[in-house]
């Protein structure tokens, strides 16, 4: 009787070990709000990266992903309770997001009790990878020292002056401090910086102390704006006609819809993070190819971004073998996948993915809607010196 049972124990053992387990990965990201494009993009983004790291079966090692979705409505305090809810309720063993530096900010020291990995996607502040990062953080997006380093080789050099237009939150704030920093071996020269709430939508008085800061200065003169979300600072300063006063409007990259107000500005040059024309490789001609098919439209910025980390997830799951917190975080330091915008690198001291950036110039043409960003030079891992903030 006693090896009848035990028999029947063993098999039932067997049959619940065959069967596989879930995979549950959270998407934990701003789905309401004024960064709801954003958001859009990066899901699907994610949603892609999963099916072409797992060939299209939404599988790892037979193992089923299950994508359990959470909306921060861009505010720190919800972000911080979706993501405890994920980990802790749905025992999700890998989380994404958010969109917000405000609210990933928040986010991180959950990461931290849960002993869970959190894989920052968008977020850009340094701090999420720099003075309040943890060993739990991964970040497949850029951060502002990424911006800035790009932009800077793209604005900087001898006699150029800037003023600075920014959002005033982390993402802001860490922007232009990265930027002036990676602008001191340029020769270019910050001289005045301008702060307005993330809401903004009248920037005259912001504007008119732009001008005045400025329009004596002798040099070749820059405004530029580190934007994220509505507003449209760019095209409402250069209506008020900024060029009187010998100022050129710069800005980094950004999504299609913000690109068409781009096209009042041919010429204008900076950095970007991703435009669907530029990288040249396999994973991102299967991206616009796919993405073309099913939505109709080309891949936008930050749908490259969600599948950079898609495909990092399904590779360092497979590296690890297994989602045990440990094993990944050792599978992922150092760890090189390849991405829409080519080969990107988990740098083992910060976890901050390394990657591409590229320097464009803006051209029109009538029959696009949006502002072309034409490659000036694509700056490779090596050719950037990208500093370890978290020490």
């Amino acid at each position: 009787m006693k090896r009848t049972l035990a028999l029947s124990i063993a098999g039932l053992l067997a049959f619940t070990g065959a069967a596989a387990a879930d995979i549950k990965i959270a998407h934990v990201y701003g789905k309401t709000g004024a960064l709801e494009a954003y958001a859009k993009q990066s899901h699907i983004g994610l949603m892609l990266g999963l099916e072409y790291a797992t060939g299209g079966t939404m599988k790892i090692n037979d193992e089923p992903i299950v994508v359990i979705e959470k909306d921060t409505q861009l505010k720190p305090d919800i972000g911080k309770a979706m993501l405890a809810e994920a980990y802790g309720d749905d025992d999700a063993a890998i989380a994404v997001g958010p969109v917000s530096s405000g609210v990933a900010l928040a986010m991180l020291p959950v990461a931290k009790e849960y002993e869970k990995i959190l894989i920052v996607e968008p977020a850009v502040a340094d701090s999420i990878t720099g003075k309040d990062w943890n060993r739990y953080i991964f970040r497949t997006g850029r951060n502002s020292s990424q911006d800035a380093i790009a932009n800077a080789v793209a604005l900087g050099g001898k006699d150029v002056k800037i003023a600075t237009l920014a959002q005033d939150y982390a993402f802001g704030r860490d922007g232009v401090s990265a930027f002036k920093e990676a602008l001191g071996s340029t020769g270019a020269e910050i001289v005045h910086e301008e702060y307005v709430p993330t809401d903004t939508t009248d920037f005259t008085a912001a504007a008119e102390r732009i001008f005045n800061a400025m329009k004596d200065v002798k040099g070749d003169k820059k405004l530029f704006i580190i934007w994220a979300g509505g507003g449209n600072p760019m095209g409402k300063i250069n209506a008020m006609d900024p060029s009187r006063y010998g100022i050129q409007i710069a800005t980094g990259g950004n999504i299609l819809a913000a690109l068409a107000a781009y096209k009042e500005l041919p010429g204008l040059e900076g950095a970007t993070y991703y435009y669907y024309e530029i990288p040249k490789n396999p994973v991102n001609d299967w991206l616009v190819a796919e993405h073309k098919k099913r939505y109709d439209s080309p891949p936008d910025f930050f749908t490259a971004g969600g599948m950079a980390a898609g495909i990092a997830i399904v590779e360092a799951i497979k590296k690890a073998g297994s989602t045990d917190t440990e094993a990944l975080i050792k599978a992922m330091e150092g760890m090189e996948w390849e991405t829409p915008k080519g080969t990107m690198r988990f740098r083992p001291e910060d976890h901050q993915a390394l990657q591409s950036m590229y320097h464009f110039k803006i051209k029109v043409d009538p029959n696009v809607a949006w502002a072309i960003p034409e490659l000036v030079r694509e700056l490779k891992i090596d050719d950037m010196d990208i500093p370890i903030r978290n020490k």
